[in-house]
């Protein structure tokens, strides 16, 4: 009797199949070795197709009036502001003061803007003696600015000041504050706060914006006590 010509490989090929797979083998495995209990390699970083490109930041104006007329144009970071306030005063002062934005009035303009006046009479000081600054050219509509927009702020308004190089630096408000120093409020007791501007370093007040004053007229002792430190008497 001869050999069976006519061998069903299918079958064949499934039995070898289902006993392997009884045998506990039910993965394919690679042609070369593996070593099965090595740490598998970290995973690839996920890429966001929809992330935008990163972008070298240009190199900002070396000069105060191309810095200015970059600030109100369309590369700035809130965009074209035509017509925006963003400094009042004499660029070439000895005292720098820095605001959180303008207002329908200007920097520190109607009321509030009153008050300043006086505060600065109260040290032989005016608008035309001083250099008024505003961290942005845009007013936010709840006339609050964003927290995650003020390191940007900060350095913008930094590079401003040492392109202008006063002598000191009064930041009137929490954001001025914040973005300029990166502290919250006012100074400590006698306290003059560094600003590095590049390559110089220049004490800075940290105070209370005449806004807050008109809310809390009490706290203008206080406010009092800073313009004494800025101009270097008794606190």
């Amino acid at each position: 009797m001869g050999a069976d010509q006519h061998l069903d490989w299918a079958a064949s090929a499934r039995s070898v199949l289902d006993w392997w797979r009884e045998a506990g083998v039910d993965v394919l495995v690679d042609d070369a070795p593996r070593d099965w209990l090595a740490a598998p390699p970290p995973p690839a970083p996920a890429i966001d197709a929809t992330a935008a490109p990163v972008v070298a930041a240009a190199a900002l104006p070396d000069n105060l009036d191309a810095f200015l007329a970059w600030r109100v144009g369309d590369d700035a970071p809130e965009g074209a502001q035509p017509g925006a306030v963003l400094a009042e005063g004499d660029p070439a002062a000895a005292i720098a003061i820095v605001v959180d934005f303008a207002d329908e009035h200007g920097l520190i303009g109607g009321v509030a803007g009153a008050l300043f006046d006086r505060m600065l009479a109260a040290i032989g000081l005016s608008r035309e003696s001083v250099y008024l600054v505003a961290l942005t050219t845009a007013r936010p509509l709840n006339d609050r600015l964003a927290p995650d927009m003020l390191p940007r702020l900060g350095q913008l308004t930094r590079h401003h000041l040492s392109l202008a190089t006063p002598q000191r630096v009064l930041l009137l408000g929490q954001a001025a504050s914040r973005a300029v120093v990166g502290t919250d409020g006012r100074s400590g007791p006698g306290i003059l706060q560094p600003v590095n501007l590049n390559t110089v370093e220049i004490p800075a007040v940290s105070s209370l914006h005449p806004r807050f004053l008109l809310k809390q007229p009490a706290m203008k002792a206080e406010a009092w006590k800073d313009l004494q430190l800025l101009m270097g008497g008794p606190r």
